[in-house]
């Protein structure tokens, strides 16, 4: 991996708990909340200026200003959520872009584990457990699961297998 083992050990506890709470909201009420994102993006304005050098602090906003636009226009295409086009965007700094290939194999094997998952679970006991959880009546998928799950996937095993 090309992500520094420094930086995502830096990066993993303050986006770890985001990513969770994303995979919880989108799962509940089908939306992944404003301020999560903004939190995401304040993670990497501030704890990026200790976890990376500062041209490449400087140069991961170009990351998210490109995944911005193409969500945008994902977005109004229907194909994904503003919701997930936001986090994806804010989530978008973080990933050193010599993973690029690694990010979207770990991304395409992230989003058939949380699909067959949840579809899965929502014909289960699991169910019982909140009952009153949107995506378990919503026929289309909670993206939240995998792009929050592929952010905290990415980071551990950049801590681990980092350079």
């Amino acid at each position: 991996m090309d992500i520094s083992a420094f930086s995502a050990l830096v990066f993993l506890p303050f986006v770890l708990p985001l990513s969770v709470y994303v995979i919880f909201s989108d799962m509940r009420d089908m939306r992944i909340p404003n301020q999560i994102v903004m939190m995401l993006f304040l993670v990497f304005a501030v704890v990026g200026l200790i976890a990376l050098p500062f041209d490449a602090y400087l140069w991961r906003y170009v990351h998210l200003i490109v995944v911005l636009i193409a969500g945008i226009a994902l977005n109004a295409g229907g194909a994904m959520g503003a919701g997930d086009a936001k986090f994806a965007a804010a989530a978008a700094p973080f990933i050193h872009v010599g993973d690029l290939r690694l990010l979207m194999a770990l991304f395409a094997a992230n989003i058939l584990a949380a699909f067959v998952a949840h579809r899965i679970a929502k014909h289960t006991a699991l169910r019982k457990i909140a009952p009153h959880w949107k995506s378990w009546t919503n026929p289309k998928f909670p993206m939240g699961m995998a792009l929050g799950g592929t952010l905290a996937i990415y980071l551990g095993f950049g801590a681990w297998f980092g350079r």
